[in-house]
């Protein structure tokens, strides 16, 4: 994830402060950092913590939300 990087390259935290913060080996920090992988909310608070963070501070994603047509009870209401 590309936020997660941001953070740890501005604090100077290299993969293996992570590994050793979380327990992770270092295949899963590699596999998350890169987006290679899905991980679970728990792994994200764990990342977070190692990173010194809140875990919403890596969640700042960049994307439009879709503009969908009305919902089915609206469509039925008219």
């Amino acid at each position: 994830m590309k936020r997660i990087e941001e953070i740890r390259l501005e604090k100077g935290i290299v993969q293996e402060d992570i590994v050793e913060r979380t327990g992770f080996t270092q295949k899963q920090v590699w596999l998350m950092l890169t987006g290679k992988n899905n991980f679970a909310i728990s792994h994200l608070e764990a990342i977070a913590s190692a990173l010194e963070v809140h875990p919403k501070e890596l969640l700042d994603f960049n994307f439009e939300i879709p503009k969908h047509p009305p919902l089915r009870k609206d469509r039925r209401a008219k």
